[in-house]
């Protein structure tokens, strides 16, 4: 639809750029006193005027059997009245290929056509050499002035894509990562047990099936929001600080012991703060759960003097690392979120035993 909207318009201001260029040529025809003698020859000049500005209707899709054709035309128009310019209108034509093409191909246009100009000396001499020459050069730098200009925003545009991207990754590793574990250790221990306690068994079974279930629905809110291209808001909120005690009575049911103290305060940050913070605290206790081996994990979210601090520790050791590698994923992504914000993240073993991960978020950046 976009597309669709965006080809209608470009087809518009070609129309419109067209219609000037043959309104300009045409008041040059039938006002100038060296135009054309006879009317047969003045009917023909008007005909190569229409179809110089006509190529312009279709440059885009085939920009060099374009500039050809209103080469052709400005040709006759040369021949039926030198002194409407070098070519006709072909400086045009000139800066539309010159936008759309890189210059090892419009230099090559743009020296064809000013290869033929000493003519000029012929027909009019050195004043009408200079124009010429002065208005395909200007022509040719407008052009490549434009495309520089559209190279650069498409390469801003393909940047913020990336950061797009990566923001998109990390929130499905968050999501995907965490109730993954929920559900990989609550499989376990229901297999444990199946025989010898049943109902235990099923309390594991009713885990997995509540993580699976917050599991779809965040992944919906998820891809809903990034469907919507109106600029609306998805239907669900994203995840902050109120949802901290889901997120520890969620883990706790895994086994792992959470103590949590928040700042009530807090619940009034912006929200990519909040969705930071809940992000950093979600992928602390999954590493606890999934890597750690820990027992019991501290989370403490405190708010003050315009910065949001988390400290979130467990007692067991510190992640395994692969060969090669200096963090895991899941680090490297909340470092990002507190960097993106202005903070900072600190994640490593404690010298008594257990992991810590500490961060820092300014608020006020944020805002």
């Amino acid at each position: 639809m976009r597309c669709a909207s965006r080809s209608r318009l470009l087809l518009l201001l070609d129309g419109g750029i067209a219609t000037v260029s043959l309104a300009v040529c045409l008041l040059a025809l039938l006002a100038s006193d060296a135009g054309p003698d006879t009317t047969g020859a003045t009917a023909v000049a008007v005909g190569l005027a229409v179809a110089q500005a006509g190529c312009l209707l279709w440059i885009r899709r085939h920009p060099g059997y374009a500039l050809g054709v209103a080469a052709l035309a400005g040709v006759g128009l040369e021949a039926l009245c030198p002194q409407l310019g070098w070519l006709g209108l072909v400086a045009v034509p000139m800066a539309y290929v010159a936008r759309l093409r890189p210059p090892r191909y419009s230099l090559v246009a743009l020296g064809l056509l000013l290869a033929p100009t000493p003519w000029k000396l012929v027909t009019g001499g050195w004043r009408d050499l200079l124009l010429a020459v002065t208005a395909l050069g200007l022509s040719w730098t407008l052009g490549e002035l434009q495309r520089g200009q559209a190279q650069r925003r498409g390469e801003r545009e393909r940047q913020v894509r990336a950061a797009e991207r990566e923001r998109i990754s990390r929130e499905l590793h968050d999501v995907v990562a965490h109730h993954v574990a929920v559900i990989a250790v609550q499989a376990a221990a229901a297999e444990d047990v199946f025989d010898e306690q049943p109902e235990q068994a099923r309390a594991a079974l009713a885990a997995i099936d509540t993580a699976a279930r917050s599991a779809l629905t965040e992944l919906r809110a998820m891809l809903h929001a990034l469907a919507l291209d109106d600029g609306s808001e998805p239907d669900g909120p994203q995840p902050g600080l109120a949802q901290l005690d889901a997120l520890a009575d969620a883990v706790r049911a895994v086994g792992l012991r959470v103590t949590l103290r928040r700042d009530d305060d807090g619940e009034a940050l912006p929200g990519g703060v909040q969705l930071s913070a809940y992000r950093i605290v979600q992928e602390s206790l999954t590493n606890a759960l999934r890597h750690g081996h820990a027992t019991r994990a501290d989370v403490d979210v405190d708010y003050r003097d315009g910065v949001l601090r988390l400290e979130v520790v467990n007692d067991g050791p510190a992640p395994a690392r692969r060969p090669g590698t200096t963090t895991g994923r899941g680090i490297v992504g909340m470092r990002e979120r507190a960097r993106l914000l202005g903070g900072t993240l600190d994640a490593g073993p404690l010298p008594a035993g257990g992991f810590r991960v500490h961060a820092r978020l300014p608020v006020e950046a944020a805002r």
